[in-house]
């Protein structure tokens, strides 16, 4: 069983990964972010498992933090004011989960032999992993120093518009578009935004550009043949 779910294991972690970008173009905004969310989040998570498993270390390491995860969304789920508490907690889980993802797809991407549809996939997982981790640095970056971002509206703290917010501008700055609606207004949050940036066109030119070359040439040797 899990054989066949780890040969799709970019596909489905890049199926969870459009469902919390995205969901609440179709999902009642209030449902999702009370309950869609969390299960898309924990989906994401079990298939993030997924992508470590013949790594029996890490395989047992990952499974720690989604059995965590679980507890905690439960505990969210029953007790509002317990998920407000560990808040922090699970912001630093998260960043170290993706972090590990990120890496771990990058390294499969970059010593696949054969690039097909799955690594194509991954590599497109990978983009998107990139950008989740630009989120979660951006949002760490805004409670630890509350305003380092002009141009996001938050009326208590960092509520969920506001973390809507900083996860538009992380994509918009990994991607280098750079509307200017959002700004990093101190030096802090500057530097981060500099970073993400460096990161996204590192990720496209060097990355993508290795595994279409190998794309290429595995199918000009095909063609040969």
């Amino acid at each position: 069983m899990i054989e066949k779910l780890y040969s799709r294991r970019f596909e489905l972690f890049l199926a969870t990964q459009l469902s919390i970008l995205f969901g609440s173009l179709f999902i009642p905004s209030v449902w999702f972010e009370n309950w869609m969310m969390p299960i898309f989040l924990l989906l994401n998570i079990a298939f993030g498992v997924l992508l470590v498993a013949k790594k029996k270390k890490l395989f047992r390491f990952m499974l720690v933090f989604l059995i965590t995860s679980v507890v905690l969304a439960v505990m969210g789920f029953v007790n509002s004011a317990i998920e407000n508490r560990v808040d922090y907690f699970k912001l630093g889980l998260y960043f170290l989960f993706y972090a590990i993802v990120t890496i771990e797809i990058i390294k499969q991407v970059w010593k696949a032999k054969i690039v097909g549809k799955n690594v194509i996939l991954g590599l497109i997982s990978g983009y998107i992993s990139l950008g989740l981790l630009a989120f979660f640095l951006c949002l760490s970056i805004e409670i630890i120093s509350p305003n380092s971002f002009s141009g996001i509206v938050s009326t208590h703290g960092v509520n969920t518009d506001a973390k809507e917010q900083l996860m538009y501008y992380s994509y918009v700055t990994l991607m280098t578009i750079g509307y200017g609606d959002i700004l990093p207004i101190t030096p802090i949050a500057q530097k981060a935004s500099v970073f993400i940036g460096l990161i996204g066109q590192f990720y496209l030119v060097i990355i993508t550009a290795v595994v279409l070359g190998k794309y290429i040439q595995h199918n000009n040797v095909t063609t040969k043949y």
